[in-house]
């Protein structure tokens, strides 16, 4: 799900999600309801762009996982 992935990404580049919703300029709290709420497009690039990933590869289904 979206909020797992942002996660475990966030991890391997040394951010907290409450690190990345700050300088995202999100609301605290924002990206862990985002496996139930679809966030807009302008914030999923906010933090594709600080994650320096698509956001193809982000919203990209892994099956099997």
């Amino acid at each position: 799900m979206l909020f797992d992935k942002i996660k475990l990404l966030a991890e391997e580049r040394g951010y907290s999600i409450y690190k990345l919703e700050k300088e995202a300029e999100l609301s605290k709290g924002s990206i862990c309801k985002w496996n139930e709420n679809i966030p807009s497009v302008d914030k999923i690039q906010r933090v594709t762009k600080l994650l320096g990933v698509t956001v193809d590869s982000l919203l990209k289904e892994n099956r099997g996982v």
